[in-house]
């Protein structure tokens, strides 16, 4: 039953980010003169809810394949490669970058929506995929905790490996500007160089902070099946 379930969520999300990712680089193409933005070099890539909606497909393909091909226990005593790239996954990109998108997006939105998603682009941007890619990976990675367990990595290595996905993603965004004149996030053109620079302090230590909330809320739902598994091994020997 357990197993079942587990799959056919796997199967509906790992569509909807694929359905998201195509939808949202064939079809939402905003003209020059609403918003330049959306036509300046790096194209779709340029917006880390683009990368995270590809992280999130790709996330729930491999979750199909641990359910084929690896386990779902608790805490194996020789997990296959595909449930460890799973629970890697899940806790350095998959967990942390979906929160970080979700509640940046979110908050600045409640703030001003100008500066995220500004009204210009509502006709090319539809309300269902705004959802699908800014609250649905929220939804979609929380269940996910609530349903599989994982191992999550040794703490420091975790959080250094989803701080150097950001520091790709900033120097990325960089990239970008010197490419085009253009910053990505209208938040960005706003600020002064000190306030930006404090501000993409406060989103990286954001980013690590949500790392530990992943790892925090998952042992909060695993932490006692963990331990009980543990208890069973050392019984065993």
């Amino acid at each position: 039953m357990r197993d079942g379930l587990l799959f056919g969520f796997h199967v509906i999300s790992c569509v909807q980010f694929a359905f998201s990712v195509y939808y949202d680089y064939m079809y939402t193409i905003v003209p020059p003169n609403i918003l330049k933005t959306h036509n300046t070099f790096g194209g779709k890539f340029k917006f880390l809810t683009f990368w995270d909606a590809i992280i999130q497909a790709v996330f729930f393909f491999v979750c199909i394949l641990n359910d084929w091909f690896g386990t779902n226990a608790v805490s194996p005593k020789k997990p296959p490669l595909i449930r460890k790239i799973k629970d890697n996954m899940h806790a350095i990109l998959s967990f942390p970058i979906a929160m970080f998108v979700g509640v940046t997006f979110w908050c600045l939105m409640f703030v001003d929506r100008e500066l995220v998603l500004p009204k210009a682009i509502d006709p090319y941007f539809p309300w269902w995929l705004n959802h699908l890619m800014h609250t649905m990976i929220m939804v979609s990675i929380l269940i996910e905790t609530v349903l599989a367990p994982r191992k999550y990595p040794k703490r420091s290595h975790g959080l250094m490996s989803t701080l150097g996905f950001m520091l790709i993603y900033l120097i990325w965004l960089h990239v970008i500007y010197y490419k085009s004149g253009v910053w990505v996030y209208p938040v960005m053109a706003v600020l002064s160089l000190p306030l930006r620079l404090l501000f993409f302090a406060v989103l990286m230590f954001l980013t690590l902070i949500l790392y530990c909330v992943g790892e925090a809320t998952d042992n909060f739902v695993w932490g006692n099946e963990y331990i009980k598994q543990q208890k069973s091994y050392a019984k065993s020997k």
